[in-house]
């Protein structure tokens, strides 16, 4: 396929699981060309193997840009960290 849609498949896993995921979802890519929408909660998965990033916040666009980009972007700090009032 050229679009692959992955909804939260890091669920249950533990450490060793999620990285033969991510080894999967990494040879997907490079052997097929497919591209690849990654749903998913596990932050430090998410940051490892994308290349770009959108961050929601209640179903609203607050972001998108490379991992780098998106560490730094303070919507997404203040959304997910909190800000101080």
């Amino acid at each position: 396929p050229e679009l692959l849609l992955l909804d939260e498949p890091m669920a249950g896993m533990n450490v060793e699981e999620k990285e033969d995921m991510c080894r999967f979802v990494l040879d997907v890519n490079d052997e097929f060309g497919t591209t690849i929408v990654l749903i998913e909660h596990d932050m430090g998965v998410v940051m490892d193997i994308s290349d770009r990033v959108m961050v929601l916040d209640y179903g609203r666009k607050i972001a998108d840009g490379s991992p780098d980009e998106i560490r730094q972007n303070q919507s997404v700090i203040d959304a997910y960290l909190g800000v101080t009032h």
